[in-house]
């Protein structure tokens, strides 16, 4: 996903979190903003700890995280 968003918006500066490339879903085309899956964010967490570990460092240390105007959005997908 991230390479097709890349490619049709070439000069574009995009915010990415680190390490979470796989969980992009899309792209705010107003704000030019990423879009993440939440249930996508944790799974990659996931591969290195718990589901309640992965909860906590996501809301803490990621989405948590305010980094301006490019802020990542966080699509709540996980219910």
């Amino acid at each position: 996903m991230l390479a097709q968003i890349l490619e049709h918006f070439p000069e574009e500066e995009l915010l990415k979190a680190n390490g979470f490339d796989d969980a992009i879903i899309g792209v705010d085309q107003q704000s030019m903003r990423l879009i993440y899956s939440v249930k996508k964010c944790l799974r990659i967490l996931m591969k290195e700890m718990n589901y309640d570990d992965a909860v906590e460092y996501f809301h803490f240390n990621v989405s948590g995280s305010h980094m301006g105007g490019k802020t990542p959005i966080w699509c709540e997908d996980e219910f």
